[in-house]
């Protein structure tokens, strides 16, 4: 619709007008690009984070402690989102025929893992890139995370930092989110939309407990990353989420 069109749906002097800024149209054209030329493919599995949420705690009470200008902090602090990022990597390195993005003419399969972590920002919303981050330690991705978040929400980035990628990791579960699904944003072939970490009734050797659940989904792009291989890695990502101390070897 036109805007005339819409706006003769509300009643004149109901509303206000804001203008859309560069960053809005950039969001908006990538995202229409990307739902009319990308078809999606999306996979949901629940993953127990018990072990990972004991582990993340072992790691930053063991952190040392660095003396700075503000007083004594800890050399780093490991979120959830942290060892999803490293999961999702190694997820990719164990499946490396997802580790791809689609041209007319040609796979271009990655030889690293190169994870872009969406962060909500003024306006809008902006991926930066944790570049290599299969190989890279939990506190250096926490560390490398924590700057660019930083950065990014001052909108001090450079290009280089949030352009490419190989996949991305889209993480609501902050503002209480169970599931969702994230558009993919071009170049990838793979986006992993993370909810809420939540206490439910789960069945474990034939009897009911609770456990801590994290509802995760895989966006592919069928044309790079069918079905069967898209389950492939999301039960590569399950491993890694569900037995953490693989991320510290």
């Amino acid at each position: 619709m036109s805007d005339d069109a819409v706006l003769k749906l509300f009643e004149e002097g109901s509303y206000e007008l804001i203008p859309h800024d560069n960053m809005r149209k950039t969001i908006a054209r990538r995202l229409v690009e990307a739902k009319s030329t990308i078809p999606h493919f999306y996979l949901t599995l629940d993953c127990d984070i018990e072990a990972l949420l004991k582990l993340r705690g072992e790691i930053n009470a063991a952190a040392p402690v660095q003396k700075t200008e503000k007083g004594d902090v800890p050399a780093y602090k490991i979120s959830v989102n942290d060892m999803v990022i490293k999961a999702m990597a190694l997820a990719l390195r164990d499946v490396p025929a997802a580790n791809v993005s689609w041209t007319e003419s040609a796979m271009v399969k990655h030889s690293h893992v190169d994870v872009g972590v969406a962060v909500s920002i003024p306006g809008g919303l902006i991926t930066p890139i944790i570049r290599h981050a299969d190989t890279k330690t939990l506190s250096v991705i926490a560390n490398e995370m924590k700057d660019l978040a930083a950065r990014a929400r001052t909108k001090k980035l450079k290009p280089e930092e949030y352009q490419g990628g190989t996949t991305a990791v889209s993480n609501l579960g902050m503002f209480g989110i169970k599931d969702f699904s994230a558009v993919i944003n071009p170049p990838h072939a793979t986006i992993l939309a993370v909810g809420a970490g939540e206490e439910r009734a789960v069945v474990k050797n034939g009897a009911i407990t609770v456990a801590t659940i994290m509802s995760v989904t895989l966006s592919t792009d069928h044309r790079a990353v069918d079905g069967a291989l898209g389950a492939e890695l999301l039960a590569a990502f399950k491993r890694r989420i569900e037995n953490p101390i693989g991320m510290l070897v």
